[in-house]
């Protein structure tokens, strides 16, 4: 992996910021680095497994929340295992009237649902065998995560703290510290340029849209993430299912998550 900032660097009051607060950001490493491979993702909540591994897999991983928000997605909801099967946990936010929002502008509705959101998870993994090892770490990050009046802050806070745990250290960065031009792939191309990437891994999904052409023209290779084959591990609650939150993981093997993770391109 390439040097890069620290994890934790960032705008200092929203993940959007302005053209003036972007060139005083911009992250000291965008030279053109012949190996550097970045993603960029819309950041979700407590999200599964094969998100961090995209995360691994990369030299810089670039949230992109300078996007549109999509209600009733992976960006505010995700799914834990119960006694009484699959459960949404969702962070409220603000959309009424806010069709347009990007996710660094989508507002946390109300308070309370960080503790309520501890409480589902302690009364579905109390019993899992790693569970007291992580319970601390988790309750102080849900006590950070609940105290951001943004979708996407304290969807950061949640995302570093289930890094730490799951032992990755990829610089994760903002979309909005890159200049960007117009256009879905446009826009992509530029943030990967921008950071001085010489390729982009891509998520299986964006094989739809996303013009390849554009980014052979520009000498930036891409490759596409492969989520198949994933190993199932002691799990609780019935059935085994992969679609939930990579804290499931976390808590079923403890410091052997890793070893539950893949190479997925």
């Amino acid at each position: 992996m390439q040097t890069t900032p620290s994890q934790s660097a960032r705008p200092r009051t929203t993940a959007c910021v302005n053209q003036a607060a972007r060139a005083a950001a911009q992250p000291p490493f965008v030279k053109l680095l012949m190996s550097k491979r970045v993603a960029i993702v819309q950041s979700s909540y407590i999200p599964w497994k094969g998100y961090f591994d995209l995360i691994r897999a990369v030299d810089e991983f670039v949230l992109y929340d300078d996007t549109q928000y999509t209600k009733r997605d992976w960006r505010s909801r995700n799914l834990i295992k119960t006694p009484n099967g699959l459960h949404w946990l969702t962070v409220p936010v603000e959309v009424k009237g806010k069709f347009n929002q990007r996710i660094c502008e989508t507002r946390i509705a109300g308070a309370g649902w960080a503790a309520q959101h501890l409480n589902s998870l302690r009364h579905a993994y109390s019993r899992a065998p790693f569970f007291a090892d992580y319970r601390a770490r988790v309750e102080l990050a849900y006590a950070e995560a609940g105290r951001e009046s943004l979708l996407s802050r304290s969807n950061h806070v949640l995302l570093l703290a289930m890094c730490e745990m799951l032992g990755i250290t990829t610089p994760i960065t903002w979309s909005s510290y890159y200049e960007q031009r117009e256009g879905r792939s446009e826009r992509l191309l530029s943030i990967c340029q921008a950071a001085g990437a010489a390729r982009y891994l891509s998520g299986p999904a964006a094989r739809g849209y996303l013009d390849t052409g554009l980014f052979e023209a520009a000498k930036v290779g891409i490759d596409f993430a492969d989520y198949s084959g994933y190993r199932e591990y002691p799990q609780l609650h019935g059935p085994f299912e992969h679609a939930v939150t990579a804290l499931d993981l976390i808590f079923n093997v403890g410091s052997d998550a890793p070893k539950y993770l893949k190479a997925v391109a």
